[in-house]
């Protein structure tokens, strides 16, 4: 009997309607004989709507108090889903985070899974009941609740389907697979029936929303299949796995983009070793993740240094990095939040020539002006003015064949 984790998103529990929908598809596939462990997100948007309560009280809640009120979320959703399977006569059962004994460090809002105790979860299955876990939450070893931060219900489904030793976790949501990039953005956009780990990877890393980098990560780590699929009709969906050797890769399989993008550039910093980390130390040290990096030539024993953070971190970086200078006499700090960033990947490039020389054509061709680079085997991802985004999107995805 093959084991399977289904977590579905916020859209796909919307409504009560649709909370009865994805009963019916649970209820149907333990009736094929598969068993089934259920990740949920919170409903819509009622997480935003709970950060919404919070800042309406204070501008910066406290991260802890943060944790046990976006817990509640996912905790109604479970519950109103258990209902539902049982009103249709399948035995389910709902766990919180805490009751699963999701254990993750202590880090607030922003907590990582260390470890999952699964024998509630297997008893369960022994006995037929579908277990209904809440994403997104955990517990820290002083008991207290946590969250791992948004998008984290699906890396709790993948921690849960590696605990389990499932067969695969499926992702079931509002797209119904994985595009070579966003159809609203590129109407010609297709869906891949299979990437690879390392492809998701990048294309979740560089602002791809289909999937949470960390799920990927962990998928990757323990080579647990992944497929993204439609919740609201039946499809294939793409797989995410292991390469293929016996497959040719195509050169460039899809186009990622984020306009959540913020660069700070340090100017006229001494050229010597140790500078970097001392101006980047402060912005780490507060939990700030550093994307894009950029040391340009020193001239008269000065340098610059140039950064991208998230848009949401943007204010927070500039006023630790405005600190940060004032040991360096004649330093300056600017900021710009109105960038954005788009990659090609493909793990093609890897014995493919070219990619980058095309990729500057078309955007030249386009009168698009690049700010940063950033490599990596198998991506190249550009930092572009915001308004730029679109067009260079479009024509990157023409001028790579991926409409075809």
């Amino acid at each position: 009997m093959s084991l399977i984790v289904q977590k579905f998103g916020g859209t796909s529990v919307g409504s009560l309607d649709l909370i009865r929908r994805v009963a019916e598809r649970v209820n149907a596939a333990r009736h094929d004989g598969t068993q089934i462990v259920v990740v949920v997100s919170a409903m819509g948007d009622s997480t935003d709507r709970l950060v919404d309560l919070a800042r309406g009280i204070c501008a910066e809640p406290d991260a802890r108090e943060m944790d046990v009120l976006l817990a509640t979320g996912e905790q109604v959703a479970i519950a109103l889903l258990c209902i539902a399977l049982r009103s249709l006569g399948c035995p389910a059962r709902s766990y919180t985070g805490a009751q699963v004994r999701v254990m993750t460090s202590d880090v607030h809002t922003r907590a990582r899974i260390l470890d999952v105790e699964t024998q509630r979860l297997r008893a369960d299955l022994d006995r037929g009941v579908v277990p209904v876990v809440a994403g997104f939450q955990g517990v820290d070893a002083a008991g207290d609740i946590t969250t791992i931060g948004r998008g984290g219900s699906d890396t709790t489904a993948v921690a849960l389907a590696v605990a389990l030793r499932a067969d695969e976790c499926q992702i079931l949501t509002d797209v119904d697979g994985v595009y070579t990039t966003d159809p609203r953005m590129v109407p010609q956009a297709r869906r891949l029936d299979r990437v690879t780990f390392d492809e998701m990877l990048e294309l979740a890393g560089q602002g791809s929303r289909v999937l949470h980098l960390r799920s990927v990560e962990f998928a990757s780590k323990y080579n647990m299949p992944l497929r993204v699929a439609s919740s609201f009709a039946p499809g294939p969906g793409t797989l995410i796995g292991r390469e293929d050797p016996r497959v040719e890769a195509p050169v460039v399989s899809g186009i990622a983009f984020n306009r959540d993008e913020a660069e700070i550039t340090i100017a006229g910093v001494p050229d010597v070793p140790g500078t970097a980390h001392r101006l980047l130390k402060p912005v780490s040290d507060a939990n700030i993740e550093v994307d894009m990096i950029v040391l340009n030539a020193p001239r008269e024993g000065k340098v610059d240094l140039t950064f991208t953070v998230h848009r949401n971190d943007f204010g927070a970086a500039l006023k630790l990095a405005s600190k940060a200078v004032e040991q360096f006499a004649g330093a300056t700090v600017t900021g710009n939040d109105r960038v954005a960033k788009l990659a090609v990947v493909g793990v093609g490039m890897r014995s493919h020539a070219g990619v980058a020389t095309q990729l500057f054509e078309v955007l030249a061709r386009e009168s698009i002006n690049v700010r940063m680079v950033s490599t990596s085997e198998i991506k190249i991802s550009v930092l572009v003015d915001e308004p730029a985004l679109e067009r260079g999107v479009r024509s990157l995805h023409a001028a790579f064949g991926l409409d075809r």
